[in-house]
């Protein structure tokens, strides 16, 4: 990335600005503005997010809003309320006080002297999702939105279910929002109360996970926030932005195909960071795009971003599979309108004898080991380590595969595969994960995208019912959205499995399903042979001055115990401990888990977690651990988590939590 340090606008910033809400409760805002700001007033960019501005995501926030302000913008990243230096209680995801105080802040904005009314949002992930929602509610200075990995759909395409499966990461993410919920304050920007407000956050927080697990179906719970329910209710011009290799690879697609407010789409070959600092590379000029777009629509500044075509993506080439690669080989490709009639469906059917593209009936059964799926990777890789998708070899030979001739010509795959079964179950529930690989010449399978479906919601994902066993039924959906060249002498796979952990958690019961019949819908696009569209190469601000106390690390092992035959994948992520050289703040923190499960037992599965943050200054330093675990039975989730907080090294507070849900259908 090309450092910047020289703009057209001198940047001033302040470091704790407060924005009081409606109902009295302050929260604190980073603000970075042009020093000119008061006599020539700028569009502000607001990042509304639970992550804390003075560490969490100091590294992004260094690139990246000093860059936009130096280029004429007001950038706001604020804390949500309960969470780093602000005030009040924070309780769960994107809920109506969160979006209501995403709205407050924009109209609070819009109405100082230094904004000339008009306001964006911008941000990934959380940020990507709540941008969205406050876009939905329309408030009236909300002109322009970017949002980056992020979804349209809380239930059926986020971090805790799809395709009506609980997601590993449900437990995860869970454990993680806990840590990151216990830290306190900074003492100096909040003073001597930070102790209090500390201790006011630790008494209130909620183990989301309980909540998370009593809603297992598509309810009204879920469609808070899904602006699926109503796209039209978006007026703002939207950018959305994915990675191929994030877990939110469908949303720029939905958005421009949905929306009836401007909307463009980037897709690239990219993990869950900000497009000019992700990887794998090549990273693209995010900032110079997202200047082009909030410029047309914050500055009335024509800058061409209505003509640029609906949907750009980075058409990978195949690779062999590795846990982590520095470099993506493909191309930048461009289609005018999304979705392009230069797409066509090809359709291969699920012959006999396992071929693709065969005839006859398969009429084949597969029952799939629990530990199926040790191959598929992070389902949001982020950092930057061996969290990539492994060769599918292994869990192919645990799956009922259907192989295509040898393709006599690169074919480029571009969309979203449509998967359709006629199956049956020989018990009353059961999941299918589909797998659509790369085959090599040597036998290598190189995973290019999947879907999993839970069979008890194959019609409907908020009233599932119970199967009947041995009858027949149809099913289809959706496989991931893709680009991907499969290249000449390659074939295709298709890998059918009644597992796929620890990605998505086992059924209650260990279902055989017998395939009568199937056909895969590939999304084929006329071969390019070359490049369609450039982007200018990435840039930031000056990076995060910093001290690095720890380095970071990543290790993903995969074991068996050879005494129980039991199989575990255990994952540490070390994100390191610096020392900001400007303030002196330190802050750092490691998570572990361990997924373990019997192949031959489905009920076996369970995962023990530990999260462990660190802040601070020297004499004064603080640290907050979660040691968390999730197990089953045929009836009911069990989980229990702990979490203790130290000041210095006496400890500050300790808590329990416990519960068991009913299983329904998941």
């Amino acid at each position: 990335m090309k450092t910047v340090t020289d703009f057209p606008h001198a940047v001033v910033e302040y470091p704790d600005m407060g924005i009081e809400m409606p109902d009295g409760t302050r929260l604190s805002a980073r603000v970075w503005m042009p020093v000119d700001a008061p006599l020539q007033a700028a569009p502000v960019i607001l990042e509304h997010l639970p992550y804390r501005k003075r560490d969490g995501t100091i590294v992004r926030d260094q690139y990246t809003h000093p860059w936009l302000a130096g280029h004429g913008y007001v950038c706001i990243r604020t804390d949500m309320r309960g969470n780093g230096d602000s005030d009040g209680l924070m309780d769960d995801e994107y809920t109506p006080q969160e979006l209501a105080d995403a709205v407050a802040v924009i109209n609070w904005a819009a109405d100082q002297e230094w904004c000339n009314g008009n306001v964006g949002m911008m941000g990934i992930s959380w940020g990507g999702f709540n941008g969205l929602q406050v876009a939905a509610l329309a408030p009236k200075p909300l002109k322009a939105v970017i949002t980056i990995c992020s979804t349209t759909d809380r239930y059926a395409d986020d971090i805790h279910y799809k395709g009506g499966c609980l997601l590993g990461e449900n437990f995860g993410w869970s454990c993680n929002m806990l840590s990151y919920s216990s830290r306190p304050p900074d003492p100096a920007l909040v003073g001597e109360r930070w102790r209090e407000m500390w201790r006011h956050r630790l008494d209130n927080l909620d183990f989301s996970l309980s909540t998370w697990l009593r809603h297992q179906h598509r309810n009204e719970y879920w469609q808070h926030g899904s602006v699926c329910e109503d796209y039209s209710a978006i007026k703002a011009a939207v950018l959305a932005i994915g990675g191929w290799h994030d877990g939110y690879r469908n949303t720029p697609s939905h958005l421009v195909e949905n929306l009836s407010s401007p909307c463009k789409a980037i897709v690239g070959p990219w993990n869950h960071k900000y497009p000019h600092y992700a990887g794998p590379a090549p990273a693209i000029g995010f900032l110079q795009e997202a200047k082009r777009w909030f410029d047309h629509w914050l500055k009335g500044i024509d800058t061409g971003v209505a003509d640029d075509p609906d949907y750009r993506a980075y058409l990978m080439d195949s690779v062999a599979p590795n846990r982590w690669l520095g470099e993506r080989a493909g191309r930048w490709i461009a289609e005018q309108k999304w979705p392009s009639r230069d797409i066509s469906d090809v359709s291969l059917t699920l012959g006999a004898g396992g071929l693709l593209g065969g005839d006859g009936a398969p009429n084949v059964c597969i029952q799939s080991p629990a530990d199926c799926g040790a191959g598929a990777g992070e389902y949001f890789p982020f950092a930057f380590g061996d969290e990539l998708p492994d060769a599918q070899n292994g869990d192919d030979a645990k799956s009922l595969c259907f192989d295509g001739a040898v393709s006599v010509s690169d074919m480029d795959i571009v969309g979203a595969p449509n998967i359709r079964l006629t199956l049956s179950a020989d018990r009353d529930e059961g999941k299918i994960a589909v797998r659509l690989t790369d085959l090599f010449p040597d036998g290598t399978s190189a995973l290019i995208t999947y879907g999993v479906l839970n069979l008890t919601h194959a019609n409907d994902h908020a009233t599932p019912k119970p199967l009947v066993a041995g009858q027949a039924f149809d099913v289809a959906f959706d496989l991931d959205h893709i680009a991907y060249r499969l290249p000449a002498g390659h074939r295709l796979r298709v890998a059918i499995s009644t597992s796929y952990f620890p990605m998505m958690w086992p059924a209650a019961t260990d279902t055989e399903i017998t395939v009568y019949a199937g056909e895969i819908s590939l999304p084929i696009r006329k071969t390019t042979t070359g490049a369609e569209w450039e982007f200018e190469e990435p840039e930031g601000a000056a990076e995060w001055r910093t001290e690095n106390l720890r380095p970071s690390e990543y290790t993903r092992d995969l074991q068996t115990d050879e005494n129980t035959g039991e199989t575990s994948t255990k994952i540490f992520c070390d994100f390191g401990e610096n020392r900001d050289l400007e303030h002196g703040l330190i802050s750092g923190g490691w998570m572990r888990e361990d997924w373990r499960v019997h192949p031959e037992d489905p009920l076996s599965a369970k995962v023990e977690t530990q999260w462990e943050q660190t802040g601070g200054r020297d004499g004064a330093m603080w640290r907050t651990f979660v040691d968390a675990k999730m197990s089953c039975d045929a009836q009911y989730f069990y989980f229990t988590a702990t979490l203790s907080a130290w000041d210095n090294n006496t400890l500050f507070f300790e808590r329990k939590f416990g519960d068991k849900v009913k299983r329904d259908l998941v």
